[in-house]
């Protein structure tokens, strides 16, 4: 029997990358899974996700004996998640945990990215955990059986990241939403805890021109980036391994908490 046998678990952006690797991971711990992701183009610089990755994690899911409710969202419009919390509990009865997982990136001098960039980075990465936060809290909280919140920052959440300052300051808006809501939830036994990975090869961080600029400054910019470690990135499913101890009962005693999982970057 699995950590999470007989639980439910509700996941943003769980068409690929993270968000697909939390989904199987949960689901092998013997919970069922309501994802929803946007399942279009929203950026520039990277392919969107699309319906077909979506049907691939359910399939994901199903393989490890699991259901899931999939349902195209997005976490920029509260009634399209909240629509979607809904659903999912009409669906399974119940939830248990949730992964504020959905994440668009882009990068650039703080002073010559676009107007548009800054807005849909803080709508999706920063808004759109307040919109899942705001969804789910009351039905948890009517459940009365406690529960997690796993919000999915990045050490950009809690140092300053060179050349993606809307990606920055959206993840350390998400660290600042963790420690509040972990002492408001406190009482309820409804925990909230953040990750803070460092680099995950998916899609989001694939395009060229991010390490060409890094490349540009690095006699000056190069700590910054250092890692004690010897890696440079780890598949995502080594953040699902976090996600897993954070939603189970062994982490019971854990909330409020910035967890980094980064090479020891921070320690620089």
């Amino acid at each position: 029997m699995g950590r999470l046998e007989g639980k439910v678990a509700f996941i943003t952006g769980a068409a690929r990358g993270q968000g697909r690797a939390h989904a199987v991971r949960l689901a092998a711990e013997g919970a069922d899974i309501v994802g929803i992701d946007i399942c279009r183009q929203l950026v520039k610089g990277y392919p969107g996700s699309t319906p077909g990755d979506l049907a691939e994690t359910v399939a994901l899911v199903e393989k490890q004996g699991r259901s899931m409710l999939a349902l195209e969202a997005d976490v920029r419009d509260f009634d399209e998640v909240g629509s979607s919390v809904t659903q999912g509990l009409e669906r399974f009865g119940r939830l248990d945990a949730v992964v504020a997982n959905a994440g668009i990136f882009s990068f650039g001098r703080m002073w010559e990215i676009t107007l548009e960039q800054w807005r849909d980075v803080i709508d999706v990465n920063l808004t759109g955990v307040f919109h899942t936060i705001k969804a789910v809290v009351p039905p948890m909280i009517e459940q009365g059986e406690g529960g997690s919140i796993v919000l999915i920052s990045s050490v950009s959440g809690l140092k300053g990241t060179p050349f993606t300052g809307a990606y920055t300051a959206a993840k350390h808006g998400v660290t600042g939403l963790c420690r509040t809501l972990a002492n408001e939830l406190g009482e309820h036994r409804i925990r909230v805890n953040s990750i803070h990975p460092a680099s995950v090869p998916t899609p989001m961080i694939s395009d060229p021109a991010l390490f060409d600029l890094i490349l540009e400054h690095s006699d000056t910019l190069a700590p910054i980036y250092m890692n004690t470690l010897p890696y440079t990135d780890m598949p995502a499913e080594y953040v699902s391994h976090m996600v897993a101890y954070l939603v189970s009962d062994e982490s019971r005693y854990m909330t409020g908490a910035q967890v980094p999982i980064d090479f020891g970057t921070l320690n620089r």
